[in-house]
């Protein structure tokens, strides 16, 4: 039975996500100097990705 399309993995698209998981969130903002360690992890900012 194949698998339907829609289930591929995103990676093998190509895409750009225009979403980020929180740990990507938190590194990136690390990046920006916006974050030090011990800031909560709830209520980030919004951060757009890098392109």
């Amino acid at each position: 039975m194949s698998q339907h399309p829609s289930y591929k993995s995103s990676a093998s698209t190509g895409a750009k996500r225009n979403v980020l998981k929180r740990f990507e969130r938190v590194e990136l903002l690390k990046k920006r100097g916006e974050w030090k360690d011990g800031d909560r992890v709830s209520g980030l900012k919004k951060t757009k990705p890098e392109a």
